[in-house]
């Protein structure tokens, strides 16, 4: 591990995805991000942190993050050690709730979105979510 990484482990409580919003800001200020790509990075933890809290019933109830800066980018790697979940089952959820306009069950989506590199791979020993911003 790089002496600059940060590695943080929350409890699935209220509000405490705004913890790993204040390391996330205070990093890409740090390596000198735009405003609004802070911005779209906190908005995208938000997200993977409040799915890790709804979706992934994990006993240990804590979701472990580490945010690793290099010359290119901001990597946040959010692992909620839960049950898992199927991708094509899950996008196939967001299409139907889009298709319907339900306000909820964008997560995913949003996460894409607001990145510029997503990697979610999930197993029945938990999820693990990597996402980039580019500097």
């Amino acid at each position: 591990m790089k002496t600059d990484d940060v590695d943080l482990s929350i409890p699935m409580l209220p509000d405490m995805e705004l913890t790993a919003t204040t390391v996330a800001e205070s990093l890409g200020a740090f390596i000198g991000l735009e405003a609004t790509k802070i911005d779209e990075v906190k908005m995208a933890l938000i997200e993977a942190c409040i799915n890790a809290f709804e979706h992934s019933r994990s006993h240990e109830r804590r979701i472990d993050l580490s945010f690793k800066i290099s010359d290119k980018a901001l990597t946040i790697t959010i692992s909620d050690g839960g049950d898992g979940f199927n991708m094509d089952d899950a996008l196939r959820r967001i299409e139907e709730k889009r298709d319907k306009g339900e306000k909820r069950g964008w997560g995913l989506t949003l996460i894409a979105e607001l990145m510029d590199e997503v990697d979610i791979a999930s197993s029945p020993s938990g999820t693990l979510v990597k996402m980039s911003k580019y500097r």
